[in-house]
């Protein structure tokens, strides 16, 4: 578990080098994750990237009072984590994962189309988006859900196994 304090500390070392912190975790063995993506999506990070940001963090949250024993920086992945209203605006329309705080029908788990919701909610209203499951037995459903609901989501990764021709 990450603190506030840490997530802080580690976003404005990642955001100074004009990257954008996806996620952040922290092991009991002293293990710092920090997953990192530029925010445009205009490319994928590399391994220059992740070198950069590291040289960056390993000297700075010592100073910012931040304790780990070891240091991990890497892209998010394909299966990344959803954690911020504008993950969910860039992904609308792919498949996604999620695993809500409560049971809904004694379910916690959903897998879906994300979907933006027909209607808004009011503008002072927290962002609500709409997951739509494909239930084999009755059709299609949808669940209508803020990220306050959510434990974490994250994508599913989408494979196209058929070759192209050329």
């Amino acid at each position: 578990m990450v603190t506030e304090r840490t997530w802080q500390a580690v976003e404005a070392g990642v955001s100074t080098l004009g990257f954008e912190l996806v996620d952040c975790e922290q092991t009991p063995g002293g293990i710092l994750r920090v997953f990192i993506d530029v925010p445009t999506g205009e490319r994928l990070i590399d391994i220059n990237d992740c070198e950069q940001v590291s040289h960056q963090l390993v000297h700075q949250l010592p100073v910012e009072g931040v304790d780990f024993d070891r240091l991990e920086v890497s892209s998010p992945g394909m299966d990344r984590r959803l954690t911020k209203p504008a993950h969910f605006e860039r992904f609308m329309g792919c498949q996604v994962k999620l695993k809500l705080k409560r049971p809904l029908n004694n379910r916690r788990n959903y897998e879906g189309r994300l979907a933006s919701l027909d209607s808004p909610p009011s503008p002072d209203a927290a962002p609500a988006y709409r997951l739509v499951l494909e239930e084999k037995a009755d059709g299609e459903s949808v669940l209508d859900f803020e990220l306050s609901d959510l434990e974490q989501a994250r994508l599913v990764p989408e494979f196209s196994f058929k070759e192209k021709r050329r």
